[in-house]
Protein backbone atom coordinates (compact mmCIF):
# COMPACT_ATOMS: atom_id res chain seq x y z
CA UNK A 1 0.00 0.00 0.00
CA UNK A 2 2.81 2.46 0.90
CA UNK A 3 4.55 1.67 -2.38
CA UNK A 4 1.32 2.33 -4.34
CA UNK A 5 0.79 5.66 -2.58
CA UNK A 6 4.40 6.61 -3.29
CA UNK A 7 3.99 5.81 -7.00
CA UNK A 8 0.76 7.83 -7.16
CA UNK A 9 2.49 10.76 -5.45
CA UNK A 10 5.31 10.64 -8.01
CA UNK A 11 2.77 10.53 -10.88
CA UNK A 12 0.88 13.58 -9.57
CA UNK A 13 4.14 15.47 -9.03
CA UNK A 14 5.35 14.70 -12.56
CA UNK A 15 1.96 15.75 -13.93
CA UNK A 16 2.03 19.05 -12.02
CA UNK A 17 5.62 19.79 -13.09
CA UNK A 18 4.93 18.94 -16.74
CA UNK A 19 2.12 21.42 -17.29
CA UNK A 20 2.92 24.15 -19.85
CA UNK A 21 4.28 27.41 -18.49
CA UNK A 22 4.66 30.92 -19.87
CA UNK A 23 7.47 31.81 -22.30
CA UNK A 24 8.62 35.36 -23.05
CA UNK A 25 10.09 36.11 -26.45
CA UNK A 26 10.35 38.78 -29.15
CA UNK A 27 9.01 39.15 -32.68
CA UNK A 28 11.91 38.88 -35.15
CA UNK A 29 9.97 39.23 -38.42
CA UNK A 30 6.43 39.75 -39.72
CA UNK A 31 4.87 38.51 -42.97
CA UNK A 32 1.13 39.07 -43.59
CA UNK A 33 -0.65 37.22 -40.76
CA UNK A 34 2.41 35.31 -39.61
CA UNK A 35 5.38 36.14 -37.41
CA UNK A 36 8.68 34.65 -36.45
CA UNK A 37 9.86 34.76 -32.82
CA UNK A 38 13.32 34.15 -31.41
CA UNK A 39 12.63 30.89 -29.51
CA UNK A 40 10.87 27.63 -30.29
CA UNK A 41 7.28 27.50 -28.99
CA UNK A 42 5.14 24.33 -28.70
CA UNK A 43 2.43 24.13 -31.37
CA UNK A 44 -0.98 25.40 -30.21
CA UNK A 45 0.38 27.66 -27.47
CA UNK A 46 -1.39 31.03 -27.40
CA UNK A 47 0.08 34.29 -26.23
CA UNK A 48 -0.18 38.06 -26.28
CA UNK A 49 1.75 40.71 -28.21
CA UNK A 50 2.80 43.77 -26.21
CA UNK A 51 3.75 46.90 -28.14
CA UNK A 52 5.87 49.58 -26.51
CA UNK A 53 4.72 53.11 -27.45
CA UNK A 54 7.47 54.88 -25.50
CA UNK A 55 7.12 57.17 -22.50
CA UNK A 56 6.48 54.10 -20.33
CA UNK A 57 3.32 53.31 -22.32
CA UNK A 58 2.64 49.81 -23.64
CA UNK A 59 -0.45 47.81 -24.58
CA UNK A 60 -1.58 44.37 -25.68
CA UNK A 61 -2.36 44.56 -29.39
CA UNK A 62 -2.83 41.02 -30.70
CA UNK A 63 -3.01 37.31 -29.89
CA UNK A 64 -0.47 34.87 -31.33
CA UNK A 65 -0.94 31.13 -31.73
CA UNK A 66 2.18 29.05 -32.28
CA UNK A 67 2.31 26.99 -35.47
CA UNK A 68 5.26 25.08 -34.05
CA UNK A 69 8.93 25.94 -34.13
CA UNK A 70 9.48 29.69 -34.21
CA UNK A 71 6.39 30.52 -36.30
CA UNK A 72 3.03 31.85 -35.10
CA UNK A 73 -0.18 33.25 -36.58
CA UNK A 74 -1.66 36.65 -35.68
CA UNK A 75 -5.20 36.97 -34.29
CA UNK A 76 -7.24 39.92 -32.98
CA UNK A 77 -7.04 40.68 -29.28
CA UNK A 78 -10.59 40.60 -27.88
CA UNK A 79 -10.09 40.30 -24.14
CA UNK A 80 -10.92 43.94 -23.38
CA UNK A 81 -14.62 43.30 -23.86
CA UNK A 82 -15.69 46.91 -23.28
CA UNK A 83 -17.01 49.04 -26.13
CA UNK A 84 -16.02 52.32 -24.45
CA UNK A 85 -12.34 51.41 -24.30
CA UNK A 86 -10.17 52.46 -27.26
CA UNK A 87 -9.67 49.97 -30.08
CA UNK A 88 -5.91 49.50 -30.45
CA UNK A 89 -5.06 49.22 -34.14
CA UNK A 90 -1.27 48.96 -34.03
CA UNK A 91 0.25 46.37 -36.35
CA UNK A 92 2.56 43.69 -35.03
CA UNK A 93 6.12 44.78 -35.75
CA UNK A 94 9.64 43.46 -35.30
CA UNK A 95 10.76 43.94 -31.71
CA UNK A 96 7.32 43.60 -30.12
CA UNK A 97 7.37 41.59 -26.89
CA UNK A 98 5.39 38.33 -26.80
CA UNK A 99 4.30 36.34 -23.76
CA UNK A 100 3.10 32.87 -24.71
CA UNK A 101 0.98 31.19 -22.04
CA UNK A 102 0.38 34.51 -20.30
CA UNK A 103 -2.46 33.03 -18.21
CA UNK A 104 -1.14 29.46 -17.91
CA UNK A 105 -1.06 29.84 -14.12
CA UNK A 106 -4.89 30.05 -14.13
CA UNK A 107 -6.57 26.67 -14.62
CA UNK A 108 -10.07 25.24 -15.03
CA UNK A 109 -10.63 21.53 -14.37
CA UNK A 110 -13.41 19.58 -16.09
CA UNK A 111 -13.88 16.33 -14.16
CA UNK A 112 -16.54 13.62 -13.80
CA UNK A 113 -16.78 13.88 -10.00
CA UNK A 114 -15.31 15.55 -6.93
CA UNK A 115 -12.68 12.86 -6.31
CA UNK A 116 -11.19 13.19 -9.79
CA UNK A 117 -11.35 16.97 -9.46
CA UNK A 118 -9.42 16.89 -6.16
CA UNK A 119 -6.86 14.36 -7.42
CA UNK A 120 -6.26 16.35 -10.61
CA UNK A 121 -5.79 19.54 -8.59
CA UNK A 122 -3.46 17.84 -6.10
CA UNK A 123 0.12 19.10 -6.16
CA UNK A 124 -0.50 21.81 -8.77
CA UNK A 125 0.71 25.13 -7.41
CA UNK A 126 -1.38 27.35 -9.64
CA UNK A 127 -4.62 29.31 -9.37
CA UNK A 128 -7.91 27.59 -10.12
CA UNK A 129 -11.22 28.83 -11.43
CA UNK A 130 -13.83 26.56 -9.83
CA UNK A 131 -16.08 24.68 -12.28
CA UNK A 132 -19.07 26.20 -10.46
CA UNK A 133 -18.22 29.49 -12.19
CA UNK A 134 -18.06 27.83 -15.60
CA UNK A 135 -21.33 25.99 -14.86
CA UNK A 136 -23.06 29.24 -13.97
CA UNK A 137 -21.60 30.90 -17.07
CA UNK A 138 -23.14 28.17 -19.24
CA UNK A 139 -26.50 28.64 -17.56
CA UNK A 140 -26.42 32.43 -17.88
CA UNK A 141 -25.65 32.17 -21.60
CA UNK A 142 -28.20 29.41 -22.25
CA UNK A 143 -25.61 26.73 -23.05
CA UNK A 144 -26.20 23.06 -22.24
CA UNK A 145 -23.00 21.46 -23.54
CA UNK A 146 -19.27 22.04 -23.26
CA UNK A 147 -17.82 23.35 -26.50
CA UNK A 148 -14.55 24.85 -27.66
CA UNK A 149 -16.41 28.06 -28.41
CA UNK A 150 -17.90 28.53 -24.94
CA UNK A 151 -14.66 27.45 -23.27
CA UNK A 152 -12.82 30.13 -25.26
CA UNK A 153 -15.40 32.80 -24.41
CA UNK A 154 -15.32 31.81 -20.73
CA UNK A 155 -11.51 31.82 -20.71
CA UNK A 156 -11.40 35.31 -22.20
CA UNK A 157 -13.87 36.63 -19.63
CA UNK A 158 -12.12 34.97 -16.69
CA UNK A 159 -8.44 34.93 -17.72
CA UNK A 160 -8.25 31.12 -17.84
CA UNK A 161 -5.06 29.91 -19.50
CA UNK A 162 -5.45 26.12 -19.46
CA UNK A 163 -8.35 23.69 -19.18
CA UNK A 164 -7.65 20.21 -17.80
CA UNK A 165 -10.26 17.75 -19.07
CA UNK A 166 -10.53 14.24 -17.61
CA UNK A 167 -11.33 11.81 -20.44
CA UNK A 168 -11.51 8.20 -19.25
CA UNK A 169 -7.87 7.14 -18.80
CA UNK A 170 -6.32 10.53 -19.54
CA UNK A 171 -6.25 14.17 -18.55
CA UNK A 172 -6.16 16.35 -21.66
CA UNK A 173 -4.54 19.79 -21.43
CA UNK A 174 -6.37 22.33 -23.59
CA UNK A 175 -5.36 25.87 -24.48
CA UNK A 176 -8.88 27.37 -24.71
CA UNK A 177 -7.75 30.40 -26.73
CA UNK A 178 -6.16 28.38 -29.54
CA UNK A 179 -8.60 25.45 -29.02
CA UNK A 180 -5.60 23.12 -29.28
CA UNK A 181 -4.75 20.20 -27.00
CA UNK A 182 -1.15 20.61 -25.82
CA UNK A 183 -0.58 17.46 -23.75
CA UNK A 184 -2.23 14.43 -22.24
CA UNK A 185 -1.38 12.61 -19.01
CA UNK A 186 -2.52 9.26 -17.59
CA UNK A 187 -5.45 9.47 -15.17
CA UNK A 188 -4.64 7.19 -12.22
CA UNK A 189 -7.97 7.53 -10.41
CA UNK A 190 -10.61 4.85 -10.89
CA UNK A 191 -13.91 6.47 -11.85
CA UNK A 192 -17.11 4.71 -10.81
CA UNK A 193 -19.48 7.69 -10.58
CA UNK A 194 -20.01 10.75 -12.77
CA UNK A 195 -21.87 14.02 -12.83
CA UNK A 196 -23.17 15.25 -16.18
CA UNK A 197 -22.13 17.42 -17.95
CA UNK A 198 -19.23 17.76 -15.42
CA UNK A 199 -18.50 18.07 -11.70
CA UNK A 200 -19.93 21.23 -10.15
CA UNK A 201 -21.57 21.91 -6.80
CA UNK A 202 -25.08 22.16 -8.24
CA UNK A 203 -28.06 19.90 -7.75
CA UNK A 204 -30.69 19.79 -10.46
CA UNK A 205 -30.70 23.44 -11.47
CA UNK A 206 -31.56 25.04 -14.79
CA UNK A 207 -34.09 22.38 -15.81
CA UNK A 208 -31.77 19.54 -14.92
CA UNK A 209 -28.75 20.55 -16.98
CA UNK A 210 -26.64 19.71 -13.94
CA UNK A 211 -27.50 16.60 -11.95
CA UNK A 212 -26.16 14.57 -9.07
CA UNK A 213 -24.16 11.36 -9.37
CA UNK A 214 -27.23 9.31 -8.43
CA UNK A 215 -29.50 10.49 -11.24
CA UNK A 216 -27.16 10.62 -14.23
CA UNK A 217 -26.04 7.82 -16.50
CA UNK A 218 -22.37 6.89 -16.20
CA UNK A 219 -21.64 7.44 -19.89
CA UNK A 220 -23.26 10.90 -20.13
CA UNK A 221 -20.14 12.67 -18.92
CA UNK A 222 -17.77 10.82 -21.25
CA UNK A 223 -20.03 11.22 -24.25
CA UNK A 224 -20.09 14.95 -23.52
CA UNK A 225 -16.34 15.52 -23.15
CA UNK A 226 -15.49 13.25 -26.09
CA UNK A 227 -17.67 15.41 -28.35
CA UNK A 228 -16.18 18.78 -27.42
CA UNK A 229 -15.75 20.66 -30.67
Amino acid sequence: MKKLLFILLINYTLFANSLPSSISTTVTSVSANNVQVDVTIPKGTSGIVIHNYGNNLSAITHILVSSGGKEATIHPYQDLGHEKLPNIKSDVIKGDKVIFGNFYDNLLIIAPNEEVYRKTKQGIKKSFVHPDIYAMDLIVHGEKEISLANLKAFAQRNQVGLVLIAIKDYIMVLDPISSEYLHKFPLTVKVDQTISPFYARFEQISNGVFGTESNQKFLDYYEGVNQIK
